[in-house]
């Protein structure tokens, strides 16, 4: 498994360090015996979209390189309640201080990618295409967007560095939207997203180089006066507030995109158990 601008291998190291602490899993060291071994059955409880399987194999593998896995259920898949994700046999010890760790990460990144699933339904005969934002958890972003684009969603900006996103307080630094506009077209951004809130921007911000509008808190019938202005010259995207019951009325006006922030801010972990029996 390989996402761009993620360490896989530093990520497990480090949140196997955070949890086992200077002295290792104290309880499973007094509890089970060193040559134990154990079998185990990861199973989610409730229908999800799946996302996070390669990263719990790779913190079992961490601490028994001899476990054995067989993963049952492809990234991005819908799957119903009592399905079975992955079968995994090794070290007692090892499969038991690793638990936590792996199901941690599962239940968040197919929390992530069922909440994204969801939206991207929701907006099916739009034609419209689902984003996320910046509002991620701090160190997790390359992760939480990949669990976006397995729910079927697809990323905007990764970070401040792939794109130009002018937003409000930029515009009010800089003296108004074609002054903000024309400054990122002269410092030769390729791309140059400009957030505008009211119809009289959009004219401004494309002529000095706007190459994707994001129009901010427009309700749909503002929202459809905008598209119709812009008629095609760059793309346009919806964002703010965006709701499940409100984002096919939305995406209906005709944007391009809709931009969905809690998608990553405040997707709910589902319920993915990890069932052990001894061998």
């Amino acid at each position: 498994m390989h996402i761009h601008g993620f360490d896989i291998d530093a990520f497990v190291a480090a949140t196997l360090a955070e949890d086992m602490g200077p002295s290792g899993d104290i309880t499973a060291a007094a509890v089970i015996p060193a040559d134990a071994r154990f079998s185990g059955v990861m199973a989610a409880r409730e229908a999800i979209a799946v996302a996070g399987l390669p990263i719990a194999e790779a913190f079992f593998r961490a601490l028994d390189p001899a476990v054995e896995i067989e993963t049952l259920a492809a990234e991005g898949d819908r799957v119903a309640a009592a399905t079975v994700l992955m079968r995994i046999a090794g070290n007692a010890r090892a499969l038991l201080t690793a638990e936590r760790s792996a199901l941690n990460t599962v239940q968040h990144l197919s929390g992530v990618a069922t909440l994204t699933a969801s939206y991207v339904d929701a907006i099916a005969a739009t034609g419209a295409t689902l984003l996320d934002t910046r509002k991620t958890i701090p160190g997790l972003r390359a992760l939480e967007k990949y669990a976006v684009r397995m729910g079927g969603g697809a990323n905007h900006r990764m970070g401040l560095w792939d794109a130009a996103m002018i937003k409000d307080n930029h515009v009010a630094v800089a003296g108004g939207v074609g002054p903000a506009t024309a400054r990122a077209r002269d410092a030769g951004i390729a791309r140059i997203i400009v957030e505008v809130d009211r119809i009289d921007q959009i004219e401004p911000a494309i002529a000095n180089g706007a190459t994707h509008l994001l129009l901010d808190n427009m309700a749909p019938p503002m929202l459809a006066e905008a598209v119709a202005l812009v008629a095609g010259r760059v793309p346009t995207e919806a964002s703010g507030g965006v709701r499940l019951d409100t984002i096919g009325a939305i995406a209906a006006t005709g944007v391009t995109y809709v931009s969905v922030g809690r998608l990553t801010q405040s997707a709910p972990a589902v319920d993915i158990g990890l069932d052990f029996e001894t061998i």
